[in-house]
């Protein structure tokens, strides 16, 4: 604490930014945490409830049991999709038909398609922070760095020593910044790089969910 009382102005400027990076940072983690482990947990017990129910008005009803999963909102968006063209075919002929002209088939697909975009960018968010403070927060610390470099040299030459003694304290206080930097960015990039591995692992999971309620929707409704 003596060491940071005693810089210079602008590198404690330098390091109230990485102060902030830092607890935003650690924030965010944790947030992610706790959404990312929400959503795998509540996505693992809606695919075994989907599997058991095979009725989709009887999954329809019990949504608000997987309100962290993907996998849900996914559904209720294929399943609204579903009723409003059965609305539409119910108007012209067999309810249990789905029709081509309605766009059948393709309608649902899109609907899947916006729900899967949807939650990306939900379980994305925030993850742009943690890239910007792994990749600037080094360099923002060796900013803090040079410059009170800078300052401890020309105190060093008003002063007329170059003594270890004189240089030895001014450049240990300016590479507090280098390592301040160092402990913002180093949890940012971890913990980026292991959510974008999860993310992936949900994209992964949404794309099999759809494909898997298409076809069942093809096999049960349209070939009617």
């Amino acid at each position: 604490m003596g060491m940071l009382a005693s810089t210079g102005l602008v590198v404690k400027l330098v390091l109230g930014i990485l102060l902030y990076f830092s607890v935003v940072s650690w924030g965010i983690i944790f947030y992610k945490l706790l959404q990312v482990y929400r959503a795998n947990s509540a996505s693992q017990h809606f695919l075994e409830f989907f599997w058991k129910a095979k009725r989709f008005d009887a999954i329809a009803t019990q949504l608000d049991r997987f309100e962290n999963s993907p996998l849900a909102v996914l559904f209720n968006e294929g399943y609204g999709e579903l009723k409003k063209l059965q609305e539409k075919v119910v108007e012209k002929s067999d309810p249990s038909v789905i029709s081509t002209d309605l766009g059948g088939i393709d309608n649902i697909a899109r609907a899947l398609r916006r729900a899967t975009t949807s939650e990306i960018t939900r379980l994305e968010k925030y993850l742009t922070f943690l890239a910007t403070t792994g990749s600037t927060a080094p360099f923002i610390g060796l900013f803090g760095t040079v410059w009170g470099i800078m300052t401890a040299f020309q105190g060093i030459g008003q002063a007329g020593s170059a003594s270890l003694a004189t240089v030895a304290p001014g450049i240990a206080e300016a590479l507090i910044a280098t390592a301040i930097g160092l402990v913002a960015a180093i949890p940012a990039v971890m913990g980026y790089n292991h959510f974008q591995q999860k993310i992936k692992v949900l994209i992964s999971e949404m794309d099999s969910f759809s494909t898997e309620l298409l076809n069942i929707v093809q096999r049960n409704f349209a070939g009617r």
